[in-house]
């Protein structure tokens, strides 16, 4: 079906993204997937382009573009060819929107030109050993000094994507106890230069996915962070949180949406040219009629993406509408990838072939930003239940 969600301009943009993959990340993908994630530098030429800043204000050295579609695009693009790039999604999408929304004047200009040019990464450390989706158990603490100059941060986070190279961290710690009537309360967010002493990287993780996203342990010990670094304000960072989540969740729903259109392309084009018993693996029914479903499932979903988008950028997006994009989204993709998979036989599970990337890269979209069990809970509520 023709759509209609881009423009003249998306469509230049994705003509410069494509022409880059080509040139400058796909000869060199596999190296980076051994190493676990891209050369520091991948990141400093995305900021030339213009891709991983492009929503920061052009006084801070971005482009000033406040529509997702343009990420969009660069999820498209990165998929049709079968590669990632890294974590530019964590940094772009998710918590660069926090810098954006909370931070003061000042702050800004302190970190939003590096953001944006790629001399700074950042991650966001919330997720604890024993603390996943339920904020409140995060044990993680800052203690304000004496003087009231600066925090004393202790603890330890986990599954943090971007930690290795990440120079800002955003932490998600508590600076004072919860109440009875409120279990989130208390809970605040430090920017934490990763030079700072005390600051420790532990084990880089090894995923069964995303193999050029680098995702480790954090541990802080007695680490002082400056009171210029607390973002917002104190006590609020639940808040702040949830205020993001409809667009990290959209990012993932669109995310998944490309990797099925992808996969189906890569299906169909294998079974074209592969031969069993002596013709084409397309000509069987059954590859027709497989294919002819994930065709109508991949349509469905575009659809759905599509208006989601549409509502982002109108500032309409609500929670719930946010969480059927990713239930649907990602629910979708791993059936249409799994089916597409199959169609490439014993293929399919070697690593040489995009559709096995994908099928492995797809399978956490179902787990990060919040659980399909967490979104039908959503779901659920708007429905008054």
């Amino acid at each position: 079906m023709r759509r209609t969600v881009f423009g003249e301009d998306h469509e230049a943009f994705r003509a410069t993204i494509r022409e880059f993959i080509a040139k400058e990340v796909e000869p060199v993908f596999g190296d980076w997937e051994r190493q676990g994630h891209p050369p520091r530098d991948f990141y400093r030429r995305l900021g030339e382009l213009g891709v991983l800043g492009i929503q920061v204000p052009q006084e801070y050295g971005g482009a000033g573009e406040s529509s997702i579609k343009y990420a969009a695009v660069a999820a498209e693009e990165t998929a049709r060819a079968g590669v990632t790039f890294g974590n530019y999604q964590a940094h772009s999408l998710m918590i660069l929107p926090y810098l954006l929304k909370y931070a003061d004047e000042q702050q800004k200009r302190r970190w939003l030109p590096g953001a944006a040019s790629g001399d700074l990464m950042t991650a966001i450390a919330m997720t604890e050993p024993g603390t996943g989706s339920d904020l409140a158990g995060i044990r993680t603490s800052a203690k304000l000094s004496d003087d009231g100059s600066h925090y004393v941060l202790n603890g330890a986070k986990t599954f943090i994507t971007g930690g290795v190279l990440a120079d800002l961290v955003l932490v998600v710690c508590r600076t004072s106890q919860p109440t009875a009537d409120d279990r989130r309360g208390g809970l605040s967010i430090l920017c934490v230069d990763s030079g700072s002493e005390g600051f420790e990287v532990g084990r880089k993780l090894q995923k069964i996915g995303l193999k050029t996203s680098d995702t480790a342990e954090l541990s802080f010990t007695d680490i002082r962070v400056p009171v210029e670094n607390l973002l917002g304000e104190e006590g609020k960072a639940f808040s702040y949180l949830a205020h993001n989540l409809a667009q990290e969740r959209l990012t993932i729903a669109f995310a998944a949406t490309a990797t099925a259109t992808a996969a189906l392309r890569f299906a169909t084009g294998y079974v074209k040219d592969r031969t069993v018993f002596g013709k084409p693996v397309a000509a069987f029914q059954n590859t027709k009629f497989v294919l002819a479903e994930c065709a109508a499932d991949v349509e469905a979903l575009t659809a759905l993406t599509d208006r989601a988008i549409e509502l982002h950028d109108a500032g309409e997006l609500t929670v719930a509408d946010a969480a059927r994009a990713k239930l649907f989204g990602t629910e979708t993709a791993g059936r249409v990838i799994d089916k597409c998979l199959q169609l490439h036989g014993g293929y399919g599970y070697i690593t040489e072939y995009p559709i096995a990337r994908l099928y492995a890269d797809v399978r956490v979209s179902r787990i990060y930003g919040g659980t399909s069990e967490v979104m039908k809970m959503i779901i659920a509520k708007d429905l008054g239940l």
